[in-house]
């Protein structure tokens, strides 16, 4: 087939050779086998060439869809390729939900997965932790299964497409449950900084929104569980902060009808964690994303150390999202090991103009131990990534064992992991 042009974001033109879209496992086994240099593409939503390829990119949309759901032992094992929106509903009518879900139901599971793409919420781990085991076709067409009890896998979970094709996964999942959301506007800049925690922790997951220029925060989105017992109705003010008075879209000038539904209408958890709807074009589209990650416990000095730069942030800025995301033992998750806040930069579409602000960022996070999200903009360098991931070097050992002829690497990986 003729290969995928450029990533969903439009800034990444793909250099693969052809596009394959197998429609079985065998013959993704025999396309993998024949190849020397293979890379998965899913939904393409990464910003970076973290999944290009000078080689043959290969799609699992050609596989069988399926999702397999067991209810007693609340698991679900299901077609790697698929999108969280394409399973949620039927997960709901049986009475189950996945504990979290990223601000898009568009993305791939596997992608989401591999690149430690995570939602929001105190106590709530990144979509990686879900995993319960995987199965993928290795560079030799060979097939590996992975659970919780092998050493390898909390190496294989968060992998970057650098192990092999992932085919299937298997995840937990929890009882089913309702979500009410609500927007508050213009929380004082001061009350955040001062309360930070209290912020963050007042609903299941929380996202607050900001431009970064001068004067209060611009949104806080608050998705609290229907059955958690908080107050109904919500207050009209909220530490300093507005109840907004109709639905909004945490771009500014686009349209609300866009993302889920708010103003604390219950509905399913899988229409309410998720800030946009399965059925419109995700977030804005022409744009570039960043991401890093920093200890809860640094959170407030990243604000402020990022507060002070916020001339150089605001000019090239949509719109920043500030979520946290609870510790996971996973080798490349950028919430390993340590409760973390996720500083989110939604930016214009200009790589020239983004690219030294996104420099300055990490500068200024660099005391924080800032590790990027691997599926966005940045220029991390990988003597400072081998400092940032304590099982980096375990992690390479990972890929010359289960890839030693680099069938799965191409240059983002030789950049982030050189040999």
């Amino acid at each position: 087939m003729t290969p995928a042009a450029k990533n969903w974001a439009g800034n990444i033109t793909f250099g693969a050779r052809r596009l394959c879209v197998p429609r079985s496992v065998r013959e993704l086994r025999e396309t993998v086998a024949a190849s020397d240099a293979v890379r998965p593409l899913g939904t393409r939503h990464s910003f970076n060439t973290v999944a290009d390829t000078t080689g043959d990119h290969i799609s699992l949309a050609g596989l069988p869809r399926t999702a397999d759901i067991d209810v007693p032992g609340r698991t679900v094992s299901l077609t790697a390729g698929l999108a969280y929106g394409e399973f949620a509903a039927e997960l709901h009518e049986r009475g189950l939900a996945l504990a979290n879900l990223g601000s898009l139901p568009h993305i791939s599971v596997a992608g989401a997965v591999a690149t430690g793409t995570h939602g929001s919420g105190v106590g709530n781990r990144s979509l990686a932790a879900a995993v319960r085991g995987l199965t993928l076709v290795t560079a030799d067409g060979g097939t590996r299964t992975l659970g919780r009890h092998d050493a390898d896998f909390p190496g294989a979970v968060v992998s970057l497409g650098a192990l092999g094709v992932v085919t299937s996964l298997d995840l937990d999942l929890v009882p089913a449950f309702d979500v009410r959301q609500w927007v508050y506007e213009d929380l004082p800049e001061a009350t955040l900084t001062a309360r930070f925690d209290e912020v963050m922790a007042a609903a299941y997951s929380v996202s607050v929104f900001t431009d970064w220029r001068p004067g209060p925060v611009g949104q806080v989105w608050l998705k609290r569980r229907a059955d958690d017992g908080g107050p109904d109705p919500m207050p009209a003010g909220w530490l300093g902060a507005r109840l907004a008075d109709g639905p909004r879209h945490p771009v500014p000038g686009m349209p609300a009808g866009n993302c889920t539904r708010q103003q604390g209408v219950p509905g399913p958890w899988f229409r309410r964690l998720p800030h946009f709807r399965m059925e419109f074009t995700p977030s804005n589209g022409d744009e570039l994303q960043s991401e890093y990650f920093v200890a809860r416990r640094d959170a407030v000095a990243a604000y402020e150390a990022l507060a002070r730069m916020r001339e150089r942030i605001a000019p090239v800025l949509q719109v920043s999202e500030i979520r946290t995301v609870a510790a996971d033992g996973l080798w490349l998750s950028p919430a390993y090991g340590r409760d973390s806040v996720a500083f989110h930069f939604t930016w214009a579409p200009d790589a020239d103009a983004v690219a030294p602000v996104v420099a300055r960022i990490e500068e200024a996070l660099a005391p924080f131990g800032a590790r990027p999200h691997w599926g966005k903009v940045f220029t991390t360098a990988p003597e400072v990534l081998r400092t940032l991931y304590p099982r980096y070097a375990d992690f390479e050992a990972l890929m010359a064992r289960q890839d030693p002829d680099g069938v799965f690497r191409n240059r983002f990986l030789d950049r982030c992991f050189p040999r």
